[in-house]
């Protein structure tokens, strides 16, 4: 316990207070006068280090020994037990008649005072293959078109760009590097998707990558037959995730955040166009210069081990 800041007496203090009155034999009226306390307070150290000896006069919690409203164990347990069968507060509070705060600070304190903590989320699996070109994750995000600066930089929902549409930009990015590319289009087509397919594995070729799978959500582009004969004729393994399960493709939505969040609403276009015009500088600065966390805070493009004079012909 620490001595709070207006402290008349520290433990060394009231050991001096107990010497001077045993040992030198002073009245406990004059040693109080002395260190600026009450002889109230002398006659209590004294009887303290009287009943206990010097480890009397250490610091004490000011904790109670008892409490006779302190909830029992029994009550304790029986509102997590009701908690755990998805019961709110005031049900708890009137099967129990135990008062709501108190409710709240036993659940707090056991973890459950949120419903979602009764189903915790399954903890992820992360995964990451060997080599560049093992797998690459494609997905599509669908972007409002405009012709005016919306409300997300203005602060004014008056001036809506009605009719003006959607761009979709497809997303592409491999599972090892986190090397990524997007190209947008106007639908999410299968034909748009082969379209897309077809210039991110030119981008990689350039570099050096070639894949040997693709996996996809279970949209209607990607189910395609389109797509489907697409990747036969390119060698690509075409794999699907789970339905229902978007973890399962979690590069690539954790992709499509960073894009929305550091381009697309990161900085204040006139219009569309604009927008997406500036899309191939951002993926240069991704790919060659921004730190990414899971690859030790190094751009992807340092795991494709790229030869000096590869890097200075492609970092053009």
């Amino acid at each position: 316990m620490n001595t709070h800041k207006n402290a008349r007496l520290t433990t060394h203090s009231r050991q001096v207070l107990v010497r001077r009155v045993i040992e030198q034999g002073l009245r406990p009226v004059d040693v109080a006068q002395a260190m600026a306390v009450s002889p109230r307070t002398v006659y209590k150290w004294l009887d303290r280090y009287r009943r206990e000896g010097w480890a009397g006069l250490a610091n004490r919690s000011c904790r109670p020994r008892r409490c006779p409203h302190r909830l029992s164990q029994a009550q304790r347990t029986r509102i997590i037990r009701l908690r755990r069968q998805r019961l709110i507060y005031r049900a708890i509070v009137r099967q129990t008649g135990v008062p709501r705060a108190t409710v709240a600070r036993v659940l707090q304190r056991a973890g459950l005072n949120r419903l979602s903590a009764l189903e915790p989320s399954q903890p992820a699996q992360r995964y990451e293959h060997a080599a560049p070109g093992d797998l690459l994750h494609l997905d599509i995000k669908k972007v409002n078109r405009f012709t005016r600066p919306g409300h997300r930089v203005t602060g004014d929902r008056r001036g809506k760009s009605r009719g003006a549409g959607w761009d979709y930009v497809h997303m592409a990015i491999d599972d090892h590097s986190r090397v990524a590319h997007a190209t947008i289009w106007p639908d999410e087509t299968a034909a748009s998707a082969v379209r897309a397919l077809m210039a991110a594995l030119r981008y990689y070729r350039r570099l050096g990558v070639r894949f040997k799978a693709v996996l996809t959500d279970n949209g209607a582009c990607y189910r395609s037959r389109c797509f489907a004969k697409a990747c036969r004729r390119l060698g690509l393994k075409h794999r699907r995730t789970q339905p229902y399960r978007p973890r399962t493709n979690g590069k690539a939505e954790r992709w499509i955040q960073t894009a929305l969040n550091e381009w697309a609403y990161a900085h204040v276009y006139q219009n569309a166009d604009e927008r997406a015009a500036y899309l191939p500088y951002w993926l240069h600065d991704y790919n060659w210069h921004r730190p990414h966390a899971s690859l030790k805070h190094k751009p992807p493009i340092s795991r494709l081990g790229l030869s000096v004079n590869n890097v200075v012909g492609l970092h053009t």
